[in-house]
C-alpha cells in the first residue's frame, strides 16, 4: 500500500528565496533517483508565506524508508535546518 507524507514547515522571515532554492535541488534529486518516489512537491501557504507543505508520495514504507537515507536527503536536511523557523510537523498517511 503506498504511503502519503505532508511535511509542514515554518521558514524563519527573509529566508524563503534560500529554503526555496535549497529544496528545489533536493526535490530534482529525489525525483531522479527515487523510482519508490511517486511525487515529492513543495506548496507555499497563501494564508501565512512563512509555511510550506511537502506533498510526498512513496510506493511503499521500505521506500519512504530508503528516501531518508540517501546521501544527498542527509546534507539536504543540514542546510534546510539552518533556514527553518522550527521542528517541522510530519504527517503520514495511508493512500486508498
Amino acid at each position: 500500500m503506498a504511503i502519503g507524507v505532508i511535511a509542514t514547515l515554518k521558514i524563519q522571515e527573509g529566508k524563503n528565496a534560500d529554503f526555496e532554492q535549497a529544496f528545489q535541488g533536493l526535490a530534482e534529486k529525489v525525483n531522479a533517483n527515487e523510482s519508490g518516489c511517486v511525487f515529492y512537491a513543495l506548496h507555499r501557504s497563501k494564508s501565512d508565506p512563512q509555511e510550506y507543505k511537502v506533498l510526498e508520495q512513496y510506493a511503499t514504507e521500505a521506500d519512504l524508508a530508503a528516501h531518508g537515507q540517501t546521501e544527498y536527503f542527509q546534507e539536504a536536511n543540514k542546510a534546510l535546518a539552518t533556514l527553518v523557523a522550527a521542528a517541522p510537523h510530519i504527517e503520514l498517511l495511508d493512500a486508498v
